[in-house]
């Protein structure tokens, strides 16, 4: 009962076999039934269900490797699910398509996508064993595993498996819409078309898809380089390659690559010469692996970069699901700026100064961006990539930021000071312009410190009930009024934050986020003055050498980024986004900036021994995190900007009498012990070659500002002293009363001095006196107090700052600081003594 029914249900669908073939002109007269009885109406029901199927089928795009490309043009990566190269059949040896046409549909170029004589075979001996297999033309085969492909980008392994599996009436209707979709596929396409389509998409094992991915996997060379034997081994692993690829199952792949030739040499495809030599031809291999992994890239931490750059990238999809789909299938071209020859530069410079796994566990890396298009050129350090945890071995990126494949990034210290100096020069401040240094108020076990209060750094981004202990790492740094320029060259810490108290901290960490400075976890910079002043927040050295790039580029601002262009698999353009540029500050305030950070580098700077050959020009900044975890330089030149970093990854142990290379540095290693001069023999290398490009110089305006002389207010109240002063044209700071013999409450002196020039908008500090040097000489002569200036509306508001307080200090001289013997840690939340340079 159960054969008769099966075999009713058969002949139903053979009906429709017969009938849809007959229509096509495929069988005609030529198709003899089996001799078994069949009713008119299962033919119509075969018939029927046959034409209710769908019959439209396209081909679609195939899914295939996308290339991440280094400037020279060098492999840098291979995204994919599936390793497939697309290539137009022109591409393909004429002999690799003979050969999978004569194993696989001898009579492709005859049939209409339904093989007559195959399948008239195949019906008698399906029926006969309840088999559904046979009878495949190349456009059959095409359409299966586009199926079973398609079932599995939408997530339907189910299908995808159906397409190969079912059995029964199952499998009959699989079979029925197969060829229904090959004739519609003969009908809309050519047969070169179809040809292309097939040896484009099918497994070729060993995780190879498509023709010329399997050529350079196995052969090394192109598909359009493939040997007859070549040619005849891959069409050969097409049908089964789990038992046929030559990788795995070598003799079973030499027995069918036989097989294709022979089938070659009946067809007429070969001469028998040919076909000879050719099977009795050894197997010869060339194996070449290509992953989908960046960690086996030339250059993981970039590659890894590139990646998740792109995953951010609106072109690629509207999720960062479909954006890895794209990525991984789309075959696209991505064009990145990196240079594998200043990559190798940074990685041979570091690794010879910080060997890797050195005995002292120090870690460095470095970055270079190009000025004005924030273009990453180049980055390494001194780890090889790896996720195990081994010494030596790391799989975080020390450049990036968390989101882009790095870490947490590390305190930058004293580089902090070129926001705060960019601040004071978009603001009026100039190269001579003076700072009141405050003398030190406090010893402790550390040394000498001068702690400010609420009062120095008020508000928002004040320090609230906090207090804050600020010393000095350099030897005589003195007090009272020195230049802008020179406590930069020589890092004062406590004259940086009389600067940033002056200027408002907020307004330096908003110059901060404005050039694009941010937490290595991507927050914004916090609000505590230790991180504003001194970098006790972690970043990257990406965003470091990208702010330091733009005021190499003359104050214009790009979004740091490794690629340079993306194109789709048929070389469309893709937009980027987070290409834009903007001018940030004038080039007049960029270029008083670079003359400034100039002094760094010269005689009397924390990095002089740093200068790059040939005199060519540079600017750049040290920076100590307090106990020297971390050390940096962050410099550049017209044509780059890099950023050096040197530290311990944990961000624990102090950087003291290490050990590198066979070199000891005794004591606390600081920014520009080791940090500097990798930074000097980077560029230095880097530029060889290069043209020596100078910075542009500022105006005079910009570099001396408006001079104004500073009125004398000595014996006035402190209401008329700040309104004589604001008349003149500057911002007014009341410092702390002074012992004087003037009387008690009135202005006993001023910083700058009363009948000095300072640049118009600078601030100038009046000093009340206490009175009791008065109290104290009875016999003094009396001195009349000086008439009250009436405030008037000319008078009351002053000028907005277009120059830089020259002084702030108390008028007497203090002791200068000394170097701390151990440099103490401080916490941004909790602010205590703060030594860095």
């Amino acid at each position: 009962m159960r054969q008769s029914s099966r075999i009713t249900n058969v002949m139903s669908l053979l009906g429709g076999f017969v009938a849809v073939a007959m229509t096509m002109g495929v069988l005609g007269a030529c198709l003899v039934l089996p001799a078994v009885g069949v009713a008119g109406q299962a033919t119509n029901n075969g018939i029927r269900m046959f034409n209710q199927m769908p019959g439209d089928f396209a081909m679609n795009p195939l899914a295939q490797q996308s290339r991440i490309l280094a400037a020279d043009g060098s492999l840098i990566g291979t995204p994919f699910n599936e390793n497939r190269i697309v290539v137009p059949l022109s591409k393909i040896a004429p002999v690799m398509r003979n050969a999978q046409i004569a194993i696989e549909d001898e009579r492709f170029y005859e049939h209409g996508g339904v093989d007559a004589k195959g399948l008239l075979r195949a019906i008698s001996s399906n029926v006969m064993s309840g088999g559904t297999q046979g009878a495949s033309t190349l456009t059959q085969q095409y359409v299966k595993v586009a199926l079973q492909n398609q079932a599995l980008a939408s997530g339907n392994k189910d299908a995808a498996a159906g397409q190969v599996t079912q059995q029964g009436m199952q499998g009959y209707v699989r079979k029925l819409q197969q060829l229904k979709y090959a004739v519609s596929l003969e009908q809309k396409y050519t047969k070169d078309q179809i040809l292309d389509g097939y040896l484009n998409l099918v497994y070729f094992g060993d995780q190879q898809y498509g023709i010329e991915a399997a050529s350079l996997h196995y052969f090394g060379k192109h598909a359009s380089q493939l040997a007859l034997p070549e040619a005849a081994l891959l069409a050969g692993v097409v049908n089964a390659p789990g038992v046929t690829d030559p990788v795995n199952n070598p003799e079973a792949a030499v027995k069918r690559r036989n097989l294709v030739l022979t089938k070659m040499h009946q067809q007429g495809m070969i001469s028998y010469a040919d076909y000879n030599s050719a099977s009795n031809s050894k197997l010869q291999l060339k194996l070449t692996n290509v992953s989908s992994s960046c960690a086996s890239s030339p250059y993981p931490y970039f590659c890894y970069y590139v990646y998740d750059w792109l995953l951010e990238q609106p072109a690629l999809g509207d999720t960062r699901k479909q954006r890895e789909a794209k990525l991984k299938g789309g075959g696209l071209t991505i064009q990145t700026s990196f240079d594998p020859k200043i990559a190798k530069i940074i990685d041979k410079q570091i690794k010879a100064k910080v060997p890797v796994a050195n005995p002292a566990g120090v870690q460095a890396a470095g970055i270079v961006v190009q000025p004005g298009t924030g273009l990453v050129l180049g980055s390494a350090q001194n780890t090889q990539y790896s996720n195990t945890g081994a010494t030596g071995k790391s799989a975080i990126n020390y450049t990036t930021p968390l989101s882009m494949g790095g870490g947490q990034g590390f305190t930058f210290g004293s580089t902090a000071k070129f926001f705060a100096v960019i601040d004071a020069v978009k603001n009026g401040w100039t190269y001579d312009s003076k700072i009141d240094v405050p003398p030190m108020n406090g010893v402790d076990k550390v040394g000498t410190f001068r702690k400010f209060t609420s009062k120095e750094f008020p508000g928002e981004c004040g320090l609230g009930a906090e207090t804050w202990r600020v010393g000095n790492s350099e030897e005589d740094a003195g007090s009272g009024q020195q230049s802008l320029v020179d406590v930069t060259a020589k890092s004062i810490n406590v004259a940086f934050a009389q600067l940033v108290s002056q200027l408002g901290a907020c307004n330096v960490r908003q110059t901060m986020i404005d050039f694009g400075l941010k937490a290595g976890d991507g927050s914004p910079i916090n609000k505590t003055p230790s991180g504003i002043v001194l970098g006790s927040q972690a970043v990257t050295a990406l965003d470091l050498a990208n702010s330091y790039a733009t005021i190499a580029a003359d104050g214009k601002h790009c979004q740091p980024r490794p690629v340079k262009s993306i194109a789709d698999a048929n070389g469309k353009p893709l937009k980027l986004t987070g290409t834009e540029c903007k001018q940030l500050v004038s080039p007049d305030v960029a270029r008083t900036v670079t003359k400034i950070f100039e002094s760094v580098l010269e005689p009397g700077g924390t990095a002089s021994d740093a200068a790059l050959a040939g005199k060519r020009p540079s600017a750049g900044k040290t920076g100590t995190v307090d106990t020297s975890t971390q050390t940096w330089f962050v410099g550049y030149t017209p044509q780059m900007a890099t950023a050096v970093w040197v530290g311990h990854a944990d961000n624990e142990k102090p950087l003291k009498n290490v050990r590198l290379a066979g070199k000891t540095y005794p004591g606390y290693l600081y920014g520009g012990t080791l940090a500097a001069p990798l930074w000097k023999s980077i560029m230095d290398e880097a530029l060889k070659g290069q043209p020596v490009k100078q910075f542009g110089e500022p105006s005079d305006a910009a570099m001396k500002g408006e001079q104004v002389r500073v009125p004398n207010v000595v014996g006035q109240s402190p209401d008329n002293a700040r309104t004589l002063l604001e008349a003149a044209g500057f911002e007014v700071k009341q410092g702390d009363a002074q012992d004087s013999r003037m009387f008690a409450g009135r202005i006993m002196g001023t910083s700058p001095r009363v009948g000095t020039k300072a640049p118009k908008g600078s601030t100038v500090t009046i000093f009340p006196s206490t009175g009791r040097a008065a109290r104290a000489a009875a016999a003094a002569p009396r001195v009349a107090a000086p008439p009250v200036v009436k405030r008037t509306a000319a008078t009351t508001k002053a000028p907005k700052p277009s120059a830089t307080p020259s002084s702030t200090s108390a008028p007497k001289p203090s002791s200068s600081s000394k170097p701390p013997a151990t440099p103490k840690a401080t916490k941004p939340n909790n602010p205590s003594s703060t030594k860095n340079n």
